[in-house]
């Protein structure tokens, strides 16, 4: 019991539940993982103690009178700073909203705290979301807990380090082109990307958009689970919401795959792949193959799919940021520049085109769900990176376009709408955590987390904790970011 903060969230509310914990103990024991870690890897940027205390106590009085215990029953959350929340800081990490706090809450967020989930603070992100490397001009950077000289990854990247590090027992994250599962493999926990739709986004000013999901981070793939039965289920705001209710993901997860077809794609359809990726997740072929899994090399044709998927980014840019660069220019990091105007100057044809190579992706995907059931591939085209590298420049002697091209094992299902998971799946040679990727027909979210789940139990990689967890990085290697603040 002194490791309470790694137990899986399910064992913690269970012991909640069962009235063997408080609620309030068990927010001490993450409250001391805060105070042990976060200030070396800067990844809870906004913390609300007083809040958290509140709540706990609201559970533990709520239980003991007798009322039946939510979802997320005492559990310690926290909420990446992209997400709306009621009263407490949210900055997307921009100096322009550096003192925001709003007066409504995102969905997601509605629905954790419904679910009795104790909320301890937001986790930093790259400004707007923009990058897979967690750095941003209010909070600086967060670093990587198995390797704090390398990066976390991101958008999620703080929730990814604070989970890795026993700071909390969820964390909500958001993912467009690799946001949810990019930060996972670096920081070797789980990052779910479920169908668009199956958790619906509000606030939303695009409601039929669907390149962008919220969703789970958690440590194993039970308490993905767990954490989907709160937060996924229809919204009638929002126009794509999946009818079905959030308690078909209620763990435990079947595990059983035996059968199940899988396309192995070391490369994506030939994209680079830095040698110490593949040297790992070549490994756990064999254990797909004692799951019974049958297992052939294949992958969906791609084709198109990095026009279809930057016209549409182009186009989101400009339309939500469109006022921001004409008002606050000089407080936008070049790259959000970039993406706003390559939006502005988006013709009809172009964004006709990208929606005609969009659909015929969507239909040449749905032919090749029908032979398969899974798609077993890289999650990131490299291990975690230098923390002062703001993205990867180039893979195997192949320069990167731009600042995401080295994500494209990621997005390239982004485009297709499919479920996506990061699962631990080694390290390399110098301790650096590699996921691998597992990819469904779009809808089919549980039997992704069912084939991760029994991935998860076969190899057991996600039990591996950042080395001499009583020793955390120094404050000094932190970011020079100020002190987290309510």
């Amino acid at each position: 019991m002194d490791d309470l903060f790694f137990l899986p969230a399910t064992e913690q509310r269970r012991l909640l539940v069962e009235k063997r914990l408080s609620a309030t103990e068990l927010l001490d024991s993450h409250l001391s993982q805060i105070d042990l870690w976060n200030r070396g890897v800067n990844a809870i940027v906004t913390l609300t103690p007083e809040r958290a205390r509140a709540a706990a106590e609201a559970a533990d009085a709520a239980l003991h009178g007798g009322a039946e215990p939510g979802i997320l029953h005492g559990l310690p959350v926290a909420h990446k700073d992209l997400h709306e929340t009621a009263g407490i800081r949210t900055t997307w990490g921009s100096p322009i909203y550096a003192d925001h706090v709003p007066n409504r809450t995102s969905l997601i967020v509605e629905r954790m705290w419904q679910a009795g989930s104790v909320p301890l603070g937001k986790t930093n992100t790259p400004e707007f979301g923009a990058g897979s490397q967690t750095f941003n001009p209010v909070f600086g950077a967060t670093r990587n807990p198995y390797d704090p000289s390398k990066t976390s990854g991101g958008s999620s990247g703080g929730a990814a380090a604070a989970l890795a590090t026993g700071m909390v027992a969820l964390a909500d994250g958001s993912d467009y082109g690799a946001s949810l599962r990019n930060p996972a493999s670096f920081c070797n926990v789980v990052g779910f990307r479920p169908t668009p739709g199956r958790v619906p986004i509000w606030p939303n000013p695009l409601p039929w958009w669907s390149g962008s999901v919220q969703g789970p981070m958690a440590r194993t793939v039970d308490d993905i689970a767990l954490f989907m039965a709160a937060i996924a289920g229809p919204d009638n705001r929002i126009p794509i919401s999946i009818q079905d209710s959030g308690s078909i993901f209620s763990p435990p997860v079947d595990r059983h795959v035996a059968g199940g077809r899988i396309a192995w794609s070391p490369d994506v359809g030939g994209l680079p792949v830095d040698p110490r990726v593949t040297t790992v997740l070549e490994k756990q072929r064999n254990t797909f193959e004692g799951l019974g899994c049958r297992i052939e090399n294949d992958e969906p044709d791609l084709d198109g799919f990095e026009e279809a998927f930057m016209t549409w980014r182009y186009w989101r840019f400009a339309t939500l940021m469109g006022d921001l660069l004409r008002e606050h220019r000089a407080d936008l990091k070049p790259e959000i520049v970039w993406n706003i105007e390559r939006g502005l100057e988006l013709s009809a044809e172009e964004l006709g085109r990208a929606d005609v190579l969009r659909g015929a992706l969507f239909e040449r995907a749905a032919v090749f769900f029908n032979r398969y059931d899974y798609v077993v591939c890289p999650v990131s085209q490299v291990p975690p990176f230098d923390v002062t590298d703001e993205w990867v420049g180039e893979i195997n002697g192949e320069p990167m376009e731009h600042y995401l091209a080295w994500l494209r094992s990621c997005y390239a299902f982004s485009v297709i709408e499919s479920p996506a998971i990061s699962v631990p799946a080694g390290f390399t040679d110098d301790g650096l955590p590699v996921g691998i990727q597992i990819v469904g027909r779009r809808g089919d979210d549980l039997g992704v987390l069912r084939m991760a789940r029994a991935f998860e139990e076969a190899s057991e990689f996600g039990t591996v904790r950042p080395d001499d967890l009583r020793k955390p990085p120094s404050p000094a290697a932190g970011s020079g970011a100020s002190a987290p603040r309510p």
